[in-house]
């Protein structure tokens, strides 16, 4: 993959932050929902960044794919997990989502999560 996944989102993460360092009135009302959102309840918290994460695949964010997928990690999610989301975007998505797939692929080889199938498999 030619565009480095975690360079990307280190870059998205610093751009935020400058927006929110020019408008924190703007960043202070947007930051409740997401917590309150995202927050574990009847769906637990990791499953509720997995289906944020299949939505964003769906819609082509690459922000929210990259966010998401690491909060999911950071909550528990394994590899399959991902994967099967991935599958699900797929599905919903065609095409659109399949070019967005690679971007997680490409995100969880950086992170050193996937490697190569065994020769066996």
């Amino acid at each position: 993959m030619l565009e480095s996944q975690l360079e990307l989102q280190a870059q998205i993460h610093g751009q935020w932050n400058r927006f929110k360092e020019h408008m924190p009135h703007i960043a202070a009302a947007y930051a409740e929902l997401p917590g309150t959102a995202y927050a574990d309840g009847v769906i637990s918290a990791k499953m509720k960044r997995l289906m944020a994460m299949t939505a964003a695949t769906i819609h082509g964010c690459r922000a929210c794919i990259l966010y998401q997928a690491d909060e999911a990690l950071r909550l528990g999610a394994s590899v399959e997990e991902i994967l099967e989301c991935i599958g699900v975007a797929v599905s919903l998505g065609g095409t659109m989502a399949e070019g967005q797939a690679t971007r997680l692929v490409g995100f969880l080889e950086e992170k050193g999560l996937l490697g190569p199938l065994d020769a066996s498999q």
